[in-house]
C-alpha cells in the first residue's frame, strides 16, 4: 500500500468517527429538548392578554427581569429572540414566545395564550385577527412575498410542529402499547374459557 492510501483510510476513519459522535450528541440533545418541551407544556397556564407589540430583538435589549439575564449564557444574550409586549390584567409585561407561533400572534389584538413563566407556548386568537402577509399582484394573480427571515421562521415553525407531533405520537404509542397488551390478555382469557 502506498502512503496516499494509508492517509486516505485514516482521514476516512476520522470522518466516520466524527459523524458517529455528532449523531450520538444530536440524539442526546433531541431527547433533552423533548423533555424540556414536555415539562414546559405541563407547567403552562392559560392567560388572556392584549398584545401591544411584537418584534425580534436581542435578549439584552428586551428589558427582561435581571434574573433571566443572569441565567442566560452570554452568547445567547446577543441573539435575537421573538419578544411580545402584552397587557396581562392590569400589568404590561414583556414575554418571549415560541418562534413557531410568532406569526400567529396579532398585534393590538386580544388572545388567549398558554404561558409558562415568561414564555408563550401556544396562542389562540380571541378576536380572530391575524397579520396578513404582504401581497403583490403579478399578471392578475396575487403572490405572497416573503423575506429570508420569514422563510426561515416558517421552516422553524414547521420543525416545531413536527416536534410537537412527535411528542403527541410518543403518548399515543404508549397508549397503543397498553391497548395491545389489554387485547392480548383478553384473547388469552377467551382461549382459557374455550379450553
Amino acid at each position: 500500500m502506498s502512503i496516499g492510501w494509508i492517509i486516505f483510510i485514516i482521514v476516512l476513519v476520522v470522518i466516520i468517527g466524527a459523524l458517529i459522535a455528532l449523531y450520538i450528541a444530536g440524539n442526546k440533545m433531541q431527547k433533552k429538548q423533548l423533555a424540556q418541551k414536555e415539562e414546559m407544556l405541563a407547567q403552562a397556564q392559560p392567560a388572556n392578554m392584549l398584545i401591544i407589540d411584537k418584534k425580534y430583538m436581542p435578549l439584552k435589549d428586551a428589558k427582561f427581569p435581571k434574573i433571566v439575564m443572569e441565567q442566560t449564557p452570554k452568547k445567547y444574550q446577543k441573539a435575537k429572540v421573538p419578544v411580545v409586549k402584552a397587557k396581562v390584567g392590569p400589568q404590561i409585561v414583556t414575554l418571549m414566545c415560541d418562534e413557531a407561533i410568532y406569526d400567529d400572534i396579532p398585534t393590538k389584538g386580544e388572545v388567549k395564550a398558554m404561558v409558562s413563566g415568561i414564555y408563550i407556548v401556544s396562542v389562540k386568537s380571541v378576536r380572530k385577527q391575524k397579520n396578513q402577509p404582504v401581497e403583490e399582484e403579478t399578471n392578475g394573480k396575487k403572490k405572497k412575498r416573503k423575506s429570508f427571515d420569514e422563510r426561515l421562521r416558517a421552516k422553524r415553525a414547521q420543525y416545531q410542529a413536527q416536534l410537537k407531533a412527535d411528542i403527541d405520537n410518543k403518548k399515543t404509542k404508549e397508549q397503543l402499547k397498553a391497548e395491545k397488551e389489554k387485547a392480548k390478555r383478553e384473547r388469552e382469557k377467551a382461549k382459557k374459557i374455550t379450553n
